[in-house]
């Protein structure tokens, strides 16, 4: 089946939502346009020349990166100067570029849950709280053979999930409705002012707050009624959360050095630093943070780690974290290209699921700056 740009994107957005970014972070389409067709996109962590050159020698029509390649905005179209070249070389081979950055961050199951996978933690959460999200419940009433139409149509506008691992939820149950139309009324079924008794289904559905007015909408332009019988009220005891880090605990103790071997290894990283008054002691309860994480250290210590895992660490917060007793490991920003694996394979799951015509590949260049000697 044919795919538009726009189709995998919205798709993504109820995985990674954008009002869950950082204000002023250049997050969603930076170049070209999503209302075209797509057959190949690939991922990749950062947009960089080398990168563009890659996409075009493989025909990609969509490049979908963690970092976006307009953090400040460009000052001139001059294309003697290599940033802007590139930016004339995506357009000119029709090449969109659409970025998820701190909202994949903190998404339920982003970035920050595939470092904590990649290091092997259990038992994790949030290490960093940024965003709180409450929930209302509709309750309406649909005779039985409208049912799955109005279902359908709130489910699409985003109704029915619970949890990151739960979608198409609801409950129905059958009874009796009762009205009688009066005045100007114009009923889909029954007759002006005679009573009428309908076999109805009461569908209750729970969505996120900020969809109110889409649900609503999605509701009349569904429901078969003239004047729909619903209510909608404030959920008390479910919030979803999301934020930044996760802390969790290594299945066995290693020393310091030990763990600071192991994360060598898994990102592949040919070089780290680390800070440390003691790299003997031995160390259970760790806290990781992709990017540029330094300054969210507190939240670490607050969690109960015993060392905590981000890249760019300044010297005079190394200082801090020393004289707070907190060790870091701090292996680079470039850790989080395990971004690239992780998106091929859920918009290939994705694409399986919806039948799409659509080849995903991950860039195969690293795109470190540093180098270690």
């Amino acid at each position: 089946m044919t795919i538009y740009g726009n189709d995998l994107i919205n798709k993504f957005e109820t995985f990674a939502p954008k009002h869950l970014a950082e204000e002023g972070d250049p997050i969603g389409l930076a170049i070209g346009t999503l209302a075209k067709p797509i057959k190949k996109v690939m991922v990749t962590l950062d947009v960089r020349p080398e990168v563009v050159q890659e996409a075009i020698e493989q025909q990609v029509d969509l490049i979908f990166s963690h970092h976006p390649p307009l953090f400040r905005p460009a000052k001139n179209l001059v294309t003697d100067q290599p940033q802007n070249k590139m930016y004339a070389e995506l357009l000119k081979n029709d090449i969109a570029v659409y970025s998820a950055h701190t909202n994949l961050d903190v998404a339920t199951n982003g970035m920050n849950a595939w470092l904590a996978k990649a290091i092997g933690l259990n038992n994790t959460e949030i290490m960093s709280v940024t965003k709180r999200e409450s929930y209302k419940n509709l309750v309406v009433f649909v005779p039985v053979e409208n049912q799955e139409q109005v279902l359908t149509a709130l489910t699409k506008a985003g109704a029915g999930k619970i949890g990151p691992n739960y979608q198409d939820c609801s409950y129905t149950v059958e009874g009796t409705g009762r009205f009688t139309p009066v005045n100007q009324a114009d009923p889909t079924i029954g007759q002006l002012g005679q009573a009428e008794k309908v076999h109805e289904a009461r569908i209750e559905v729970v969505f996120p707050k900020r969809l109110t007015a889409k649900i609503e909408q999605a509701l009349f332009a569904s429901h078969p009624y003239e004047e729909p019988a619903y209510d909608i009220y404030t959920i008390e005891n479910y919030v979803d959360e999301y934020g930044l880090g996760r802390v969790g605990n290594l299945a066995e103790p290693l020393s310091v050095s030990d763990f600071a071997e192991k994360i060598k290894s898994v990102f592949g990283v040919t070089g780290l630093r680390y800070v440390t008054d003691d790299a003997s002691q031995f160390i259970h309860r760790v806290a990781i943070c992709g990017g540029d994480g330094g300054k969210f250290y507190p939240a670490a210590i607050k969690k109960g780690a015993q060392v905590y895992i981000t890249g760019d660490v300044y010297y005079h917060t190394a200082h801090d974290m020393l004289a707070e007793g907190l060790s870091v490991i701090d292996p680079g920003h470039h850790i989080e290209s395990v971004c690239k694996a992780e998106l091929q394979q859920l918009f290939t799951k994705w694409s399986q699921e919806m039948d799409w015509d659509l080849e995903i590949i991950q860039s195969n260049l690293n795109t470190d700056p540093y180098q270690f000697i």
